[in-house]
């Protein structure tokens, strides 16, 4: 009965040894590195938060693009047609000012 128990006692051993390993691999990881220090985890949220408003104004401005110019090139509606017209113009003149 010692024997089964002392075999029991070494797997678990084994097992604790495993998981200490695991853990002490984990917080090397860069992910929990930055957020152990308030500082760097409020610069990473910061860069996160710059990164998805440039990206969601690029794809606004892009998809809007493409809008206005699909609009302004309909004809078979005058006006639909004219309003599109009427967009691009006010926005070439916008961007032509210094």
């Amino acid at each position: 009965m010692d024997k089964g128990n002392e075999g029991g006692e070494r797997a678990l051993a084994e097992e604790l040894e495993a998981l200490r390993a695991e853990v002490a691999r984990l917080n090397k990881h860069r992910f929990v590195r930055i957020h152990n220090s308030i500082p760097r985890l409020l610069m990473f949220n910061f860069a996160r938060g710059a990164a998805f408003a440039l990206g969601t104004l690029l794809g606004a401005s892009m998809i809007l693009s493409i809008v206005v110019w699909a609009l302004s090139q309909v004809e078979l509606l005058p006006v639909i047609g004219e309003w599109g017209a009427e967009i691009k113009r006010q926005i070439e003149e916008a961007t032509e000012l210094p």
